[in-house]
């Protein structure tokens, strides 16, 4: 996978046509941002682009999963945010990407030009809204890396993701994880032992169910939900 984006995508993917914009009511169709935008498709596990890549364009996803994070001189990586359908990012103060991005799933991606998009004030409302949303979400990942129990992460994040499926699954207490173990650690700031331990510790309390390795049953909620917020 070519991780040079930035220009290049717009130049050679595919426009979005009628895929539509998310979250993007009251835009004016003919804003030279919208026009211009062009979406891309990944595999699971591609890269986006990497820390320190141009900053050419702002990035949203269409559909499927991605996951920002930062490596450390030492090679350890923190996973910094997960990002959804709606959600945007590829933002940099200045030139440069601040973080590197990758699908946890089969991906399009949305590309606009960063020059446009900082001329558009109706595309920067729109930004300036999914961003806000996107903000809390940090914030509550801020309290769970600097208050919480390494149990507590687990039950927190696990419910996270109950929450996401809620109304969209027949099976709405079953949680799919995108995420293999180690990428849960990077985001939780645990090791990939202490989150296996915590998930056997779940199940050995009768709270969850491990029915496969990526797919886990939330058996006891009022459990789960007092875990979550014990903090």
């Amino acid at each position: 996978m070519n991780t040079v984006v930035d220009r290049s995508l717009l130049q050679g993917a595919t426009p979005f046509g009628g895929c539509g914009v998310l979250g993007a009511d009251g835009m004016d169709g003919r804003d030279d941002v919208i026009r211009s935008a062009c979406v891309s498709r990944y595999g699971q596990h591609d890269t986006i682009f990497f820390e320190g890549d141009c900053a050419d364009t702002v990035c949203q996803v269409v559909e499927g999963a991605v996951m920002l994070y930062k490596l450390l001189p030492d090679g350890r990586r923190q996973v910094v945010e997960l990002l959804g359908p709606g959600d945007v990012f590829g933002f940099a103060q200045g030139e440069f990407r601040d973080s590197s991005a990758e699908t946890l799933t089969a991906t399009r991606v949305r590309f606009y030009d960063r020059r446009q998009a900082e001329r558009s004030c109706s595309f920067q409302r729109v930004i300036a809204r999914q961003m806000l949303v996107q903000l809390e979400a940090m914030h509550e990942h801020a309290v769970l890396l600097g208050r919480m129990s390494a149990m507590e992460r687990v039950a927190r994040f696990l419910l996270r993701l109950a929450v996401h499926v809620a109304g969209e699954t027949s099976e709405p207490e079953v949680v799919r994880l995108s995420m293999t173990r180690q990428e849960i650690a990077d985001y939780l700031g645990l090791t990939i032992e202490t989150v296996s331990r915590s998930f056997s510790e779940l199940r050995r309390r009768g709270v969850i169910v491990l029915e496969k390795q990526d797919r886990v049953r939330i058996a006891n909620q009022r459990a789960m939900e007092d875990l979550a917020i014990a903090c």
